[in-house]
């Protein structure tokens, strides 16, 4: 985790109240997580907005910017926009403790919570599935559909799974 440390959010020695942190986000924060990206050339802000309290913590993290994707369409290279807002309630506890989706437990002797794992998500999670570059016109993915193989109707009706199948017909027989 030291690798990560430049993304800790120190709130301990914080007055209770709202305080702001601004961090830059490029290729080095990505190569930090040992994982293939889609993308290349990531320009992107990340705000962050503690809202200390007494007994709790509330981060509301905006992340912004673009990545370089591939076009699956026509392989060029074109600037994606990312943005998304992650809000995080982060409580003390014993132990770490992240099961829960929008409450994160960390140890109560901790004076820092690292964002990292948040930021990395916020990004990856914007990246569509399907890249296509804004300059694929409608007409060009009409050609392209038009050409694209069709299921017929017994390959749809014969799609499920046969080992699904032999349970429904146990199911049915109860």
């Amino acid at each position: 985790m030291d690798k990560l440390r430049n993304y800790d959010i120190s709130f301990s020695g914080l007055k209770t109240g709202k305080h702001e942190f601004r961090l830059e986000i490029d290729k080095g924060f990505f190569q930090l997580f040992d994982t293939e990206q889609e993308f290349t050339n990531p320009r992107i802000t990340a705000d962050v907005l503690l809202d200390k309290h007494s007994t709790f913590l509330e981060f509301d993290i905006k992340v912004k910017g673009t990545v370089e994707l591939v076009c699956d369409i026509t392989t060029e290279n074109f600037d994606h926009p990312v943005e998304n807002d992650i809000r995080v309630l982060v409580k003390f506890g014993e132990e770490y403790d992240d099961s829960e989706e929008d409450v994160i437990t960390i140890p109560a002797n901790d004076h820092a919570f690292n964002i990292a794992q948040l930021v990395y998500e916020s990004v990856v999670l914007s990246i569509p599935m399907k890249k296509v570059s804004p300059e694929v016109s409608d007409e060009d993915l009409a050609i392209l559909d038009k050409f694209s193989p069709k299921e017929t109707e017994e390959e749809e009706e014969h799609k499920s799974d046969p080992r699904w199948d032999a349970l429904k017909n146990l199911k049915n027989k109860n």
